[in-house]
């Protein structure tokens, strides 16, 4: 006679199987770092191998000996947010701490930390971000901050850091990864990173050539199961002494060759359908041929869904568009349910082994292949409109947080096409993610922008070409920055925006100085003819020492002089000090090339006095 579905059971295997190698490598790198040898260890392999399970294996490890553990994932809908891991890292930091011991912990770098971490602003209230910095150098600045913070947590205890999922990464992660990649082997720090094997971008592949290039990190791929390791793995689910009859146990290893995370799902949906049930001399199952075993990951979860109740499976689709990670407050906001009832619903997502609790406020899908099946069977008119209501919801719930979630503004709306707000976040995110020195992640958002406003029948404005070219010019994208820099030339002379088209002109002249030089002094050229016609002595006095410059690089020093000359007296007549400065920083090589080592030695200490009146100590 058969009992009532088990369902207090979660089909999870309890061990970890086909993984003692890779464990005992992790481990001996964790004592190592005990003894100030930190490593980088790369876990690869393919989606639902076991890489979270092996990275949860080395956490407990680590908690036994008292290493602290800091870790930050990566999501697909975060790929073009800047630092996205890191910042994860840095958030769950803060919400584990008391404001006292965040306080000090902050305090040294909170000025560099405030515009890339705003949630500081309430720690330090008063507290103003630096003046920004030229790109690499701004870009170094930042690193270094992050490799303190990481040293500082590191001074007394070891540390473990995760990162997971890098192949969801931006550029400026992997650059970051790579930097700290290349201090911590002095450190007690053992860094761990987690990509699929099989979804390796350009960027990524780069990181990892040079990762192995310069011989920093140690590689743990992980291998599918081999069909014993498969049958070890189903008697320990359903705690079974008995072998695993041959057929059913090759017919799950054929369809899932192996994977860990596909073998729970399989069985997952065998329970759920009742083909796999309790009976009081344990689980059995129907014959073979009565089984209706699904012939994906997809359709495993789809079946699973559906023995959900109705309101547990709309909460669900509804997280599944709200992203990997999701809040108990949004998702309340989102229902209208009361805690009681949401609590309920939550509880039969868990107990369904669809998502997990990270803390009592966030929760989470249990592996992205969940979500992307769920997400996937939606209709796009489904998608849109839910993408609409969950960011217009956080616009509403996060009105008082509003920096820390532009980006999934951007994101929401873009999906949802409302095309008004996808523009007005998109262009303020892409400009974010061009300021945090992450370009790839701008012309990402910019361009998502620039689509926006060909909905809205509108001309992009100029300032955002102009931003997007500033980033295609950041990675080298020549013909990409070009044609944006003249689109915003453009727009600025159809609106009769003297300044603006000027600015577009400095633009194309730098640009055009790496390809052709006499082209590029061509445009400073008429930026200058533009200044004097506009006649603001400050954008004449810039523009005449843009074509001085010119004219010094090109070995004609003399000439250089004659327009340095006339900006420095258009400066002084206006008291522009920093103008002044900055024309005597630029006199300084050009009095060096005409032989005047006197005048030059003269023209940089002059320059260091007004940069020092000015407090620029850059």
């Amino acid at each position: 006679m058969l009992t009532a579905l088990r369902t207090d059971k979660p089909i999870i295997s309890p061990v970890v199987f086909g993984r003692a190698g890779p464990l005992e490598r992790l481990g001996d790198l964790l004592e190592r770092a005990q003894g100030i040898h930190g490593a980088t260890v790369l876990l690869s392999g393919e989606a639902g191998v076991g890489k979270s399970r092996l990275i949860s294996e080395l956490k407990a490890g680590a908690q036994q000996i008292g290493c602290e553990i800091h870790e930050g994932h990566s999501f697909e809908s975060y790929l073009t947010v800047p630092y996205a891991p890191i910042l994860d890292l840095l958030r769950r930091f803060l919400l584990s701490r008391a404001s006292e011991e965040l306080t000090r912990e902050f305090s040294p770098t909170a000025v560099e930390f405030i515009k890339f971490l705003p949630e500081l602003y309430s720690l330090f209230p008063g507290l103003v971000p630096p003046p920004a910095l030229e790109a690499e150098q701004g870009k170094r600045r930042l690193f270094q901050t992050l490799v303190q913070f990481f040293s500082r947590n590191a001074s007394t205890t070891p540390l473990l850091v995760i990162f997971e999922d890098i192949h969801w990464s931006d550029d400026a992660s992997l650059e970051f990864f790579l930097y700290l990649a290349r201090h911590v082997s002095s450190l007690p720090i053992l860094l761990v990173m987690s990509y699929r094997s099989e979804e390796v971008t350009p960027a990524l592949h780069h990181f990892l050539a040079t990762l192995d290039r310069e011989r920093l990190a140690t590689e743990l791929t992980l291998q599918p199961l081999s069909l014993a390791e498969t049958e070890s793995m189903i008697r320990a689910i359903f705690e079974q002494a008995r072998p695993v009859r041959a057929e059913f146990l090759e017919t799950v290893y054929n369809l899932t060759e192996g994977n860990p995370f596909f073998i729970e799902e399989i069985l997952k949906s065998l329970v759920s359908a009742g083909e796999i049930f309790y009976t009081v001399r344990g689980w059995d199952r129907k014959p073979m041929s009565e089984l209706h075993i699904p012939r994906s990951v997809q359709d495993a979860v789809q079946r699973r869904s559906l023995q959900l109740s109705p309101p547990a499976r709309q909460l669900l689709e509804l997280a599944a568009v709200t992203g990997r990670r999701f809040d108990f407050t949004l998702i309340q906001e989102l229902t209208n349910q009361n805690e009681k009832d949401l609590l309920r619903l939550l509880k039969e997502l868990i107990a369904a082994q669809f998502v997990v609790e990270e803390s009592a406020e966030q929760f989470a899908f249990r592996h992205a292949l969940t979500r992307q099946a769920i997400y996937s069977k939606l209709l796009s008119r489904e998608r849109r409109a839910l993408h609409r209501t969950i960011g217009e919801t956080m616009e509403r719930a996060y009105a008082d947080r509003r920096e820390a979630h532009l980006t999934d503004w951007a994101y929401h709306f873009y999906e949802a096409e409302v095309w008004e707000k996808a523009l007005k976040y998109s262009q303020r995110v892409g400009e974010k993610a061009l300021a945090l020195y992450a370009p790839r992640a701008a012309i990402e958002h910019l361009t998502h922008a620039v689509e926006a406003t060909q909905h809205l029948s509108t001309t992009p404005a100029a300032k955002l070409y102009r931003a997007r070219g500033q980033a295609h010019e950041l990675v080298s994208e020549f013909d990409a920055a070009r044609e944006d820099y003249e689109h915003a030339l453009a727009v600025t002379r159809a609106t009769s925006d003297g300044d603006g088209e000027w600015q577009s002109l400095l633009d194309l002249g730098f640009l055009w100085l790496e390809r052709d030089y006499q082209k590029g002094g061509d445009y400073f050229q008429r930026a200058l003819a533009l200044a004097r016609e506009l006649g603001d002595p400050s954008i004449i006095g810039h523009s005449l020492n843009r074509v001085g410059n010119w004219y010094v690089n090109a070995e004609q020093p003399f000439e250089g002089q004659r327009y340095h000359q006339e900006a420095l007296d258009i400066f002084r007549s206006i008291n522009d000090l920093r103008g002044q400065a900055e024309t005597l920083d630029l006199f300084g090589p050009a009095n060096f090339m005409a032989g005047d080592l006197f005048k030059c030695v003269e023209s940089f200490e002059q320059a260091i006095l007004l940069f020092r009146e000015l407090d620029d100590r850059r």
